[in-house]
């Protein structure tokens, strides 16, 4: 019987990781302004935030009285 031979290290093949990109414009990050490319993408992203661009949408909210969770009666 012949031994079988260890599995390939996929990782030692595997090339590095490239540093994520900028958020805002796709450009290479900076470190000093990480994880942005700049300090004026930096204030844009800032600039988004404030004016509510990022905001998480409410979910609507059950009329008083209704129940919750029983949506097939």
């Amino acid at each position: 019987m012949t031994k079988a031979s260890p599995p390939a290290n996929d990782n030692a093949k595997a090339k590095p990781k490239a540093a994520p990109a900028c958020p805002v414009c796709g450009r290479p990050r900076a470190e000093k302004y990480s994880p942005f490319c700049s300090r004026r993408c930096a204030d844009v992203d800032l600039y988004r935030w404030l004016n509510g661009k990022y905001a998480i949408p409410a979910g609507e909210e059950p009329e008083p009285g209704e129940e919750i969770g029983n949506e097939d009666e």
